[in-house]
């Protein structure tokens, strides 16, 4: 089993893997779809920015501790209380379970490091080990800007479907997280089957559901394997994880949430286990505390899934969120959630747990500058700090109750920018130029005709898709278009073109044969109306 103080041997694998990344672009099993590596790619290495001292990490770790081992978790379920308890953890007078300060430190030494998530055709890997960041969506949102009227409304199953498509053809969003919750199924067994199957017919690329109950595990298992092929081949390159929010803070666990955690640790299915407290209401308004009070939540679902299945994949999720305390709402977009964040992606990186985070909630409704600026901030954070999967990035508005789909096209943009300042900056031989300045100064006087300049074009510089570089004049002339207007006829041509064909015929025809699923098969040839 691996320890977390092998960390020091996955930073070194990291960088000597880096390398090479940047002569095939093969990081992490992606294609080498290019004869030279491109400016970014999945798995760029964060990790530089670290808004905790050392000191401060080892304060964090200890107080955590302290607070599993004397104050506990409440509303622990039965099973749960069972595994911990014959480990050493006992339920107090107050009802409250506590973890004693062995299991968990032998937990945090035996939890899995070697977690790589997968899609459903090769190219897709996720290596969640060291500080590979990869951004990904996410949010379940009730609600979507409509594309054609531009106004909220509930979301529905083909809105999720057609959020997969989008991200099946961004470069810079790696994974394809639940966007939005499909509000006209009529079960929860109806809503978490269709959620699975709208998503792995969206796209190709990993991807990461929920689970109402318990029960329902079983079915999302059953589908994924029917894909697959079987069981073994599933399990050996999971496609799908699953998303688990185990506690309602603060420290209390929630029973359903729970069980699902259970199952997906029985079964083999990747999950993240999430703790979303928002600082001043349901955690402590100081932001150590909150990241404190996430660690432990988080801390508390690994033991248990670890106990249930030492070789389970469960990602690492504190997930620590900002009150605006004038009205006690979710603000996604300010710099204390950016940093706050960005210090529970370094506890991650202490402990040296696969690891994922929220960034991208912006507060703003519509895809406009507050929208930019805030999401640029908090998802910047958090790739610097080395977060490996940031979900939220992209396509999401409104404090993650809102949704619109030209956002997922004007933030893979804004993605492959941060994805290239957390490249940084190389420097050797070649790139301290030497030679080519004294080249250029005594021959031509620029740099524009240097072969080393064309030759690092498309290796050292990323161009955005719709982000406006032209001229003002170029600009008028082409009708003065904001990036909205762009991104819209961006996400209209992905959307009339782009229908997924990586499911076959006869894999779909079982799917619907086996399971009720409510997407009809015209929504996904183009053939059914908006």
């Amino acid at each position: 089993m691996h320890k977390a103080r092998t960390m020091t041997t996955h930073e070194t694998s990291n960088r000597k893997r880096t390398r090479q990344n940047r002569r095939n672009r093969d990081s992490a099993g992606t294609q080498k779809s290019e004869p030279a590596p491109s400016p970014v790619w999945p798995g760029v290495l964060g990790g530089a920015f670290k808004p905790l001292s050392e000191p401060d990490v080892q304060r964090i770790h200890r107080a955590a501790l302290q607070i599993l081992e004397t104050t506990g978790m409440s509303e622990a379920p039965g099973f749960v209380v069972e595994r911990i308890v014959a480990k050493g953890g006992k339920l107090t007078d107050q009802g409250r379970l506590v973890f004693p300060k062995t299991l968990v430190e032998d937990a945090i030494a035996g939890f899995r490091r070697d977690i790589i998530l997968h899609g459903q055709r090769s190219g897709h890997e996720l290596d969640l080990s060291g500080a590979r960041t990869y951004m990904g969506s996410g949010g379940a949102a009730p609600s979507l800007v409509d594309f054609h009227t531009g106004q909220y409304r509930d979301a529905t199953l083909r809105d999720l479907y057609d959020a997969a498509r989008i991200v099946d053809t961004l470069d810079n969003v790696h994974f394809f997280s639940r966007s939005v919750v499909a509000r006209d199924m009529p079960t929860l067994l109806d809503l978490d089957v269709n959620t699975a199957y709208a998503c792995l017919a969206g796209t190709q690329k990993h991807v990461s559901v929920s689970a109402s109950l318990g029960e329902n595990v079983g079915s999302i298992a059953d589908m994924c394997f029917t894909i697959a092929g079987d069981s073994r081949t599933f399990l050996a390159e999971p496609f799908l994880s699953i998303n688990i929010n185990h506690v309602v803070p603060p420290m209390r666990f929630a029973c359903d949430a729970c069980a699902v955690m259970e199952q997906a640790a029985v079964l083999g299915i990747p999950f993240h286990v999430n703790s979303l407290g928002q600082s001043g209401a349901s955690s402590p308004a100081s932001l150590a505390g909150s990241i404190v009070q996430s660690v432990v939540e988080t801390l508390a679902g690994m033991v248990f899934t670890w106990l249930v299945n030492p070789k389970c994949q469960a990602v690492f999720g504190p997930r620590p969120l900002v009150t605006d305390l004038r009205t006690g709402a979710m603000t996604g977009g300010c710099g204390e959630q950016a940093v706050a964040m960005a210090g529970a992606a370094q506890m991650a990186q202490y402990y040296g747990l696969p690891n994922s985070c929220i960034a991208g909630a912006t507060d703003s409704k519509l895809p406009d500058a507050q929208s930019g600026y805030e999401k640029a901030l908090t998802v910047s954070l958090a790739a610097h700090a080395g977060c490996n999967m940031i979900t939220q990035a992209a396509g999401m508005q409104a404090s993650l109750m809102g949704c619109a789909l030209e956002s997922y096209v004007i933030d893979n943009d804004m993605l492959g920018a941060i994805l290239r300042s957390v490249r940084g900056i190389e420097v050797d031989e070649a790139t301290l130029a030497e030679e080519v300045i004294s080249e250029v100064v005594h021959g031509e006087g620029h740099f524009l005709g240097s072969p080393d300049t064309y030759a690092r074009m498309h290796t050292d510089y990323l161009y955005p898709e719709v982000a406006d570089r032209r001229s003002v004049a170029d600009w008028l002339d082409a009708g003065a278009p904001d990036i909205r207007e762009t991104a819209r006829a961006k996400t209209d041509e992905i959307l009339t073109r782009h229908f997924p064909d990586h499911l076959s015929r006869e894999i779909d025809h079982r799917l619907r044969s086996n399971f009720d699923i409510h997407l009809p098969p015209e929504a996904m040839t183009g053939q059914a109306k908006a």
